[in-house]
């Protein structure tokens, strides 16, 4: 868990594939290329692997854009399916 204050390591789009590309291509565990690459925690190498196995991609900024594009998909949702309990009890 997080602690007030602290400060994240932040990592460019091209690093992660990179791991995450030596991890897929090799035998070697999360903990192995977290060490290899003096990433602090293994779970940071193994987020990025589901990551990238779920949507082909670790760039946030994408990830960001799938997510609103699913809200948006979800609202439009919502308004239809109030639209379809009108016209059925107009029926």
């Amino acid at each position: 868990m997080a602690k007030k204050g602290q400060k994240f390591m932040e990592y460019d789009n091209d690093f992660r594939e990179k791991v995450v590309l030596d991890y897929l291509n090799s035998n070697l565990g999360y903990k192995k290329i977290a060490e290899k690459y003096f990433i602090e925690s293994w779970k940071t190498v193994e987020t990025w692997v589901r990551k990238c196995k779920a949507i082909g991609t670790t760039d946030n900024q994408k990830v960001k854009n799938l997510e609103i594009n699913y809200q948006k998909r979800y609202e439009i949702l919502k308004k239809y399916l109030a639209f379809l309990k009108k016209e059925r009890e107009k029926n």
